[in-house]
């Protein structure tokens, strides 16, 4: 059975940094696009970043662009997102996402497995 597992998020400042991580156990995800969601209060989830799997070509939502990096190590099966400059309104909860195909979808309903979100906070 397929788990994600995400690292836990935080209270970070704006302008501050902070790290997520999605580790992947079951499967190998290698060849398995990864993506990351997020929720802020009062809103629909939302899509933030994408990494496919065939060739480890990247996507992100216009807000994150510049600031946000999402990553993948292989050999961990794991995948990354490391969020700079963070603003107040990247607050919510941010959710993992495993597809069971290798191509570029940035439509959550494309996605089969999904992390337990972690919660990530922006003080302004």
């Amino acid at each position: 059975q397929v788990q994600l597992i995400e690292s836990e998020g935080g209270l970070v400042q704006a302008g501050g940094s902070l790290s997520l991580s999605c580790a992947a156990s079951g499967p190998t995800f290698i060849r398995n696009t990864m993506g990351w969601f997020r929720r802020a209060p009062g809103k629909e989830r939302e899509f933030v970043a994408v990494i496919t799997g065939n060739n480890g070509y990247t996507r992100y939502t216009d807000s994150v662009k510049g600031r946000f990096t999402i990553s993948r190590d292989n050999a961990k099966n794991t995948v990354y997102l490391q969020m700079n400059s963070l603003k107040a309104e990247d607050t919510g909860v941010y959710y993992c996402a495993g597809a069971t195909h290798g191509f570029m979808v940035v439509d959550a309903s494309a996605y089969s497995y999904w992390g337990q979100g972690t919660q990530v906070t922006v003080s302004s």
